[in-house]
């Protein structure tokens, strides 16, 4: 069997690897594999076919950290405006029991908590707040 069929077999089962993992770092070591294929298709020996491959499937596989690098910072979908239309809505708390309360919110009741905890011997009053984050059917609110 041609050198070239078997780095395209070798490119087939890392793909489907891929499929499993998710990762895309297998589908890098796939290009590589291709790499390969076509330095054996130009009858080029077998050490030129594995330092193309190992050249082709390092320079993509740090390709693609850079580019992982470079993305902006996932954003926890619980407290991303542009997910929930919730977030940064005032609400109103009538009274606090403790740390939480439950308050009437776009029809609804809902149980609220407070973001972060209060200074020591001291309770929330009520008031005005604004939600920071939707656990649920929980509104964490913080001071506007």
């Amino acid at each position: 069997m041609a050198d070239w069929i078997m780095w395209l077999i070798a490119a087939g089962v890392l793909v489907a690897l891929e499929l499993f993992s998710g990762t895309f770092y297998l589908l890098m070591i796939a290009l590589g594999a291709l790499a390969g294929a076509l330095v054996a298709s130009l009858r080029i020996d077998l050490p030129g076919q594995m330092l193309a491959a190992a050249l082709v499937a390092v320079a993509a596989t740090v390709l693609l950290r850079r580019r992982r690098r470079n993305e902006p910072a996932k954003v926890d979908a619980a407290r991303d405006p542009n997910v929930n239309q919730d977030i940064g809505q005032p609400v109103h708390v009538p009274q606090w029991h403790g740390n939480a309360a439950r308050v009437m919110y776009r029809g609804a009741l809902w149980d609220v908590e407070l973001e972060g905890k209060p200074a020591p011997g001291t309770a929330p009053e009520a008031g005005t707040f604004t939600i920071r984050e939707v656990r649920g059917s929980t509104l964490i609110v913080g001071v506007p």
